[in-house]
Formats: C-alpha cells, structure tokens, sequence
C-alpha cells in the first residue's frame, strides 16, 4: 500500500513540474531589448600623415681641426670677452686656441737662416759670373787681333794657340758661372719654400674661427696635446647660424614614395611638449641605409629658429603631411567597421533574399567614393543603416560625407557587453533559485 502512495506522489509530482515548464515556455515574453554603445559625429580638422622620428641638426656646421701636433696653451676670447667654451659666439678671424709654438718657431728661424744664406750664395754666383764675363771679354779681344796678325813673323804659332784656347776656356767659364747661377737661384727658392711652409706651422699654432657662429663643442682642454697624423684632430663644432635648423630624419622605404620637397612637416620635441613646430621638406638624401633589414632613406626638414629655443640633436616625432582636412565631420573608425545582426536592424532596413538593399534605404548609392554604412537608433529601437562616404583617415578618426550627416548625431559602435536582457531572463525562470531582495513598495 506504501508503494503505491508513493508512486502516485512521484507521478503528481512530475506533473507539476511538466505543467509548470509548459506555462513557462508557452507564456507571452517580453522582447529584450540590447543596450548599444554609441559615438558622436563631430565637426572639425583632421590631420593625416606619415609618422617618423628624426634630430634636430644646425644647418651649416664647421668641424674646426689642427693641422700640426702639440699642446694646447690657452684659449681665445669670445665675443663677451670670455675664454672660448660651450656657447660662446665668436666671429671669423677670432683666436680660438693657441698651441705651444716653441719648436715651429725654432723651424721658422732656421728656415730664414738658411734662405739668407742661400740668397747670399746667390748673390756671389752672380758676381763670379760677372767676372767670368770680364775676363771673357779680355780673352775674346785678344783672340781677335790673334786671328788678325796670324801665325807671322810677328806672332809666333805658339802664341797663337795660346789666345785661341784661353778664348775657349772663358767661353766656358761663362757658362759655369751661369750654371753656378741658376743652381743658386734654385736653391734660393728651395730655402723660400722651407721658410713658408715653417712659417705656415707656425701660423697653424694659432686656430681662429673661420666662420661668424657659436661653439657648440669644445673638444679639447687646456694642456692637452693634439696629434694630428692622417686626420685632422677636431678641436671645436661651430654652428654657422642657429637661426635655420633642419631636421633629420628616417623614413621607411615604404612611405618615401609619398615624401616630396617642399611638402607640409609638422613636429614636436620632449623638450616642449604640447608645442607643435612646423617645417618643410628640403632635400631627400638618396643614399639609404639597412638595419635589420630595414632600408631608410634621411630627409632633411628645413625649419625656423628665429627663437632659438630649438637646441642641435633634439629628438624630433615628426609627421609630414599628406591630408589637412578643415573642419569636416569625424566618426571614430569602429563606427564604420562595425555591422549588426540581422535581427538588431529595423525590418524596412533589412537586405532581400538576393542581398540588394532596399528602395528605402537613407542614401542613395551612387559609387562616387568608398561608400560605408553608419548605424543609428531608429524610433523603434531598432538600427536604421545611413549610406555615407569615406574621406581621409588618421587611423582613429575617419572623414565621413553624407546627406543626412550632421553634427551631434550618435552612431553605433557595437553593443553593450552584460546587458539586462539576459538578467531579466533569468530573474523570470521558475528553475533558477530567487533570492530574497526585500520587499517593494
């Protein structure tokens, strides 16, 4: 008797629950409504272009050398009056440093030693030759009242021959004599050019400016002792003018098909942040360089400095233009990358069976440009398309063009993640366990 009560206990039971499952699913829902993550269309300017990074270098730069080795003894004075350091402005012509000159001066003093004394030797090669000329002309005489008279009673043969071979040996004495001479004047000019070149080292003890700039690198101390062998030691980097500025910079092989003189360079430096500079494009250098397999080429921004905040080798993020669209209406890019589901949009709105869209669609579609679609909330609370043209992009925000586009207007940009729907879902099943929120009044 126990076991049939309790098998018609079981057999109410279940119908209880399968009578409950019945209403619940055969009950009227109320439609769930999805929460939708929206922008707004705004008005303004949009700036596209190529990203780089690049320095700050003075335009004209002079590497100031020493042509001679030795010991620098002290320093020049700038404009101020103040010895040459970092920064000093100094004019062409002014003493930057002086090298100890002791042993060029000892040169120098032996070279003119040695070219008076070549002069002299000169000078008596000259007078010999002048002598040799006197005593040729005597034997010259001589040998012509010889050739008169003849080999006579008057003359003997004897003394004949002896006028005619000391006419000889003066002819040819005259031409040593002004062998001796040219050999002088030679070795006169040998002893000049010792004489310059020591006198030029000597002068290279001094180093002055060769340029009107500022010093903006000092590379050497005072007592320190340069050595120049087949470089040129540098002593000093002049700035010839501060005012012009360029700026170097990498770009990648991929964008500098878009670069061209003359294009629109905007940039920024750490050193003033939230300042914007401006620039233009002056030269693209062809030579270009590969890093890890990544080929740059180095265009040079000609920029102003009238200012002269910008300093040399500042780290430069620069972007050269390629569009500056002026005050036009902007839609971030995930409003036009984004698209429905098909039961989200508005029934009127909704493609055919072929995928055509429908006649009553908001824009006619005319393929002038990129055409895209943004999503608004329509009365319903269903998504209603709106047909626009893309413009340019800066990768975050897009240029759009459209009829019924206008500022303000909120688009779609996907949909809210935990929405009520599923809550409420939830909330009304009779399976899941409530919990106890008080009451309501």
């Amino acid at each position: 008797m126990n076991s049939t009560w309790k098998r018609l206990a079981v057999v109410v039971v279940a119908a209880a629950v399968v009578g409950a499952g019945y209403v619940y699913w055969k009950q009227p829902k109320a439609p769930t409504k999805t929460a939708f993550r929206t922008a707004t269309v705004q008005r303004g300017d949009l700036f596209v272009g190529i990203s780089a990074t690049g320095t700050v270098e003075p335009e004209e730069v002079i590497d100031v050398g020493s042509q001679i080795a030795g010991q620098i003894k002290s320093f020049g004075k700038d404009r101020k009056g103040k010895p040459v350091d970092y920064g000093s402005e100094v004019k062409a012509g002014m003493v930057l440093a002086k090298i100890d000159d002791a042993l060029y001066s000892a040169d120098e003093a032996r070279a003119a030693a040695d070219l008076k004394q070549q002069k002299a030797l000169l000078k008596r090669s000259q007078a010999d030759l002048e002598q040799v000329k006197a005593k040729f002309r005597q034997a010259k005489k001589d040998w012509e009242r010889a050739k008169q008279l003849g080999p006579s009673d008057a003359l003997s043969a004897a003394s004949f021959d002896a006028y005619q071979a000391a006419y000889e040996a003066a002819q040819a004495a005259v031409q040593v004599a002004e062998a001796s001479v040219q050999q002088a004047r030679a070795a006169v000019a040998v002893a000049q050019a010792t004489h310059d070149r020591a006198r030029k080292n000597l002068g290279f003890c001094t180093i002055k400016s060769p340029v009107n700039g500022i010093i903006i690198d000092r590379r050497v101390n005072i007592g320190q002792t340069v050595v120049a062998s087949l470089n040129a030691p540098s002593l000093f980097l002049i700035a010839k003018d501060l005012r012009k500025m360029q700026v170097w910079v990498a770009v990648n092989e991929a964008d500098i098909g878009k670069i061209h003189p003359g294009q629109a360079v905007r940039y920024t430096v750490d050193a003033f942040p939230g300042e914007q500079f401006e620039g233009t494009v002056g030269k693209i250098r062809l030579n270009a360089v590969m890093s890890q397999n990544v080929v740059t080429y180095v265009v040079e921004v000609l920029t102003d400095n009238e200012s002269g905040r910008l300093l040399p080798y500042l780290t430069a993020n620069v972007k050269f233009e390629l569009e500056n669209r002026q005050n036009v209406f902007l839609v971030p890019n995930a409003a036009l990358k984004w698209s429905p589901q098909p039961e989200l949009i508005d029934p009127a709105y909704r493609k055919d069976k072929d995928g055509s869209q429908p006649p009553n669609s908001s824009e006619t579609r005319k393929p002038e440009r990129k055409r895209s679609v943004l999503w608004t909330l329509g009365p319903t609370g269903l998504l209603v398309p709106l047909g626009v043209e893309e413009g340019p992009t800066d990768g975050m925000m897009t240029e759009v063009r459209g009829k019924h586009v206008r500022e303000g207007l909120d688009v779609v940009i996907g949909v809210q993640m935990g929405d009520k729907a599923g809550a409420n879902q939830q909330a009304t099943n009779p399976f899941v366990p409530q919990f106890f929120r008080g009451r309501s009044h």
